[in-house]
């Protein structure tokens, strides 16, 4: 007899945790976890501070890229004129 209850109740367990994983990945796949208000909220909460930073940023990145881009034609102009 308490071989019988172990043996349903871990059925039982089984059966009730592989449909909660289920409903789990279901609402991953389904985007049931996204925040779609977070990068909006975030906008209004930032401090001039952190707005200010995130703009050097960018420019940061651009004269980076614009520093690249001068390095690339003038490699190609060295190259091009070796040839």
């Amino acid at each position: 007899m308490i071989n019988d209850t172990l043996f349903f109740m871990l059925i039982v367990g089984i059966i009730i945790s592989a449909a909660l994983l289920l409903i789990f990945v279901w609402a991953a796949k389904t985007g049931q976890f996204d925040d779609s208000n977070k990068l909006i909220d975030g906008m209004l909460f930032d401090s001039t501070e952190d707005l200010n930073d995130a703009i050097k940023n960018e420019k940061k990145i651009k004269e980076a890229k614009a520093a690249k881009i001068i390095k690339v034609e003038e490699e190609k102009k060295v190259s091009q004129k070796i040839d």
